[in-house]
């Protein structure tokens, strides 16, 4: 048996190894140039694939074929069945051996097409998993089959499978939602949220144009957009030319008042013209410090985004800041102190953008604290805590009035002030602590506030270590 097998196995690929082997060395020789043979050679090598696949499934039922052999050949010798009645039989098994295709090819072909099914629902979903945004595959009977993860973390991971009007109840979304299924065509509207923050969304809607008709098959993807952002930043840009557009506006009608002042009545009045130009003087130079503050600002900005390179020493920064800033505190009768450690403090970033920090502070807590009183300037290491790493803290404390808790949020914002008056009085533009924000973001590194009325504030400036 094991010898019919064996031989069973070996003579059909044989065969047609010979035949495909004399055939291309005839090919090989007559096809250039000759249609005829072209043709030909298309049809051998249908006709080997053909064989391949007889041979195959003769080689799969070897060892039926190998039994019918043995029996037949019983048969002959004991059972005097004639010599051609065998070879039908013979010829008859063979041939349904090749010719009957089996379970196995049938198996075969179902996996395969389940295997394909399932690899192409994988794709898909991988798709909707890579979009950059909230995005949700529906069926087309409106059901969520899918959603990615920024999809659940906005709208809740518990959607799936419910109709859309149970992750949206805006009439606008839902309508769009269902035109865009009967009509098969792309839509997008406008969604208000309100829970759990409000938000400006704007939905696109694209039908699916190869996707099945079953429940679980992808029949529309909606893909969510959130405006919210680009909407504080317009309000932030408009609310920021009108404040600057106020800012220049006061100082410059003062600047016109006083011309005209100057041009007729008081044209030969000496002290008028003197006291006049005086605050047309004042004016001038409140206009030339908001200009050179937006400038800084700008600038600024405009650097946020570059990497620093550059090693700090912020004790000497200070020590430079503190005897830069001396005439002012003594005209103001403040005592500034600086209290720094020994040794080195280096941070990784730019001298003159840190000096300009450690200038608005301390300019800010000597015109703002009280007459007479002190500003204590304190730096020290600062360990890690909070996923911030360990670097250096630096406190600019004062003994002012303080600031009243709902301010402190609003301190960076730019043209903020607590007092309007007092800031203009004190030759304040808005903007010093919106310029150390930036800088502080650059250098990877954070202002906190503390203050209570009566009893002074303290701007605490951190900043990770080289090390």
């Amino acid at each position: 048996m094991p010898i019919v097998s064996r031989a069973l196995a070996t003579i059909p690929k044989s065969l047609v190894a010979a035949w495909r082997s004399w055939y291309n060395r005839l090919a090989g020789n007559f096809t250039k140039g000759v249609p005829l043979l072209t043709r030909a050679n298309e049809l051998w090598l249908r006709a080997g694939g053909l064989l391949d696949t007889l041979a195959t499934r003769a080689l799969a039922r070897r060892t039926e074929l190998g039994v019918a052999l043995a029996l037949t050949a019983l048969f002959l010798v004991a059972g005097g069945l004639s010599l051609r009645v065998a070879a039908l039989g013979l010829v008859a098994a063979v041939a349904l051996a090749v010719l009957w295709p089996g379970e196995d090819g049938a198996r075969a072909r179902k996996g395969s097409a389940s295997l394909a099914g399932t690899e192409a629902n994988r794709l898909w979903r991988m798709v909707i998993d890579a979009v950059p945004e909230p995005a949700v595959a529906l069926s087309g009977q409106g059901r969520i089959i899918h959603a990615n993860r920024l999809a659940e973390e906005q709208f809740g991971a518990r959607r799936r499978g419910g109709h859309i009007a149970s992750m949206s109840r805006s009439p606008e979304l839902l309508a769009a939602v269902e035109d865009a299924l009967q009509s098969r065509q792309a839509r997008a509207v406008e969604v208000q949220a309100r829970v759990p923050v409000e938000r400006r969304l704007l939905a696109t809607m694209v039908p699916l144009e190869h996707a099945g008709t079953g429940s679980g098959d992808p029949s529309l993807l909606i893909t969510f957009r959130d405006l919210t952002e680009q909407d504080r930043l317009a309000r932030m840009r408009a609310d920021f030319v009108a404040n600057a557009s106020h800012e220049l506006r006061t100082p410059l009608a003062s600047l016109k008042g006083y011309v005209e002042t100057l041009q007729g009545n008081a044209k030969d009045d000496a002290d008028a013209r003197v006291r006049f130009l005086t605050i047309m003087a004042e004016q001038a130079e409140r206009m030339s410090r908001l200009v050179d503050d937006l400038l800084s600002l700008s600038r600024v900005e405009m650097r946020e985004h570059l990497p620093l390179a550059d090693e700090v020493d912020l004790g000497f920064v200070l020590g430079e800041v503190a005897k830069t800033l001396e005439p002012l505190a003594t005209g103001a009768s403040v005592t500034l102190n600086l209290r720094r450690g020994a040794g080195e403090s280096l941070v990784r970033g730019d001298s003159d953008e840190l000096t300009q920090v450690f200038q608005n502070l301390v300019q800010n807590a000597i015109k703002y604290g009280r007459a007479g009183g002190k500003v204590e300037i304190i730096l020290k290491r600062e360990p890690a805590a909070s996923g911030r790493p360990p670097g250096f803290r630096v406190d600019v404390i004062d003994d002012g009035p303080g600031i009243p808790a709902q301010h402190l949020p609003r301190l960076t914002e730019r043209f903020y002030r607590v007092s309007a008056a007092a800031s203009r009085e004190k030759g304040g533009t808005g903007l010093g602590l919106a310029i150390v924000k930036h800088i502080l973001n650059r250098h990877r590194g954070e202002l906190v506030i503390s203050s209570k009325p009566g009893q002074g504030s303290t701007f605490s400036v951190l900043l990770p270590s080289t090390g």
